[in-house]
């Protein structure tokens, strides 16, 4: 089991935005570099790069690593498309978190924004002519990190969105998630049985919003009450939809608006339902896909 913020770390880590942006922010000071690092640079290999060598070279970057990264942006909608269409809805978010789709298009990006401050630089003249040839390296680097990516990008393509592929997805997130819950069966926590009715002597814990039950932080739970002798007995399980008229949790012995917060704090409440610390939702998935690969010309029967 894991925190609170080491899992939004993971979740955010996952976004399609934080590598792009990350790429970007590692090609833009990667540029720059070149401009504090030019003094080591002798001046007699200085004069062997041109001036305009770069130049050029930067230009033609910046002019195709555009065009590449909408043409892949294209390329990943219809993949989505193909997902949602295909497999099922709910499985695009495991193709949108794909990591290697991910890292092709932040390696796009990073280099169009490389390719552009370098332009700009240069055009200001802030780079000069030992500063010219940390750049010319730096941008062979670039290069043959492009054409690696986009070798990679090439295979990938073949199965991207692909029934086979999505669903090879799906089964290896239900299979990370039952092993995490065969290692926890109630979360790190004792087995509550008698689950219909609230226990005798607790206070019932209302949720603020409204939605599903994406993870519980047990970590956090566990330390609020390593000191306390009281009990708390989770009604809501991950994948579970709650509201506000809906207890989540019910607190034995008394009850104190301050530790009530803090523990409503280790449930993440989100609009959508999510893989993570939920088998049912794997298994609706799984069926959803196995119901979508039945021919309903064949299987479904009319009624007479």
């Amino acid at each position: 089991m894991i925190s609170r913020w080491k899992w939004m770390l993971k979740q955010t880590i996952k976004k399609l935005w934080f590598r792009a942006t990350l790429f970007a922010i590692v090609a833009i000071i990667t540029a720059l570099l070149s401009i504090l690092f030019k003094s080591m640079i002798p001046e007699s290999v200085s004069v062997k790069v041109g001036a305009e060598a770069v130049d050029n070279i930067l230009n033609i970057l910046a002019s195709s690593m555009l065009a590449v990264t909408t043409f892949s942006l294209s390329i990943m909608v219809t993949a989505y498309g193909s997902a949602t269409t295909n497999v099922t809805p709910r499985a695009t978010r495991l193709v949108v978190e794909d990591v290697t789709t991910q890292n092709v298009l932040a390696t796009f990006i990073g280099s169009f924004l490389f390719s552009l401050v370098g332009i700009i630089a240069l055009n200001m003249g802030a780079y000069g002519e030992r500063g010219r040839v940390i750049l010319f390296i730096v941008t062979l680097v670039v290069i043959a990190l492009i054409l690696i990516t986009l070798l990679r990008w090439i295979q990938h393509l073949t199965s991207l969105g692909r029934v086979g592929e999505t669903t090879a997805q799906v089964e290896q997130a239900a299979i990370e998630t039952f092993i995490a819950r065969a290692r926890n069966p109630c979360l790190g926590g004792y087995p509550w049985l008698e689950n219909n009715e609230q226990p005798k002597g607790t206070v019932a814990v209302y949720p603020k919003k409204i939605g599903y039950v994406e993870y519980i932080d047990m970590v956090k739970l566990s330390k609020l009450l390593t000191n306390d002798p009281r009990h708390v007995y989770l009604v809501a399980q991950p994948g579970s939809f709650i509201h506000p008229s809906m207890p989540v949790l019910y607190l034995s012995q008394g009850q104190e608006s301050s530790i009530n917060t803090d523990l409503l704090e280790t449930i993440i409440v989100s609009d959508a339902r999510s893989f993570a610390q939920d088998p049912r939702f794997c298994l609706s998935v799984m069926a959803e896909i196995a119901c979508r690969a039945l021919s309903p010309a064949v299987n479904d029967l009319e009624p007479h």
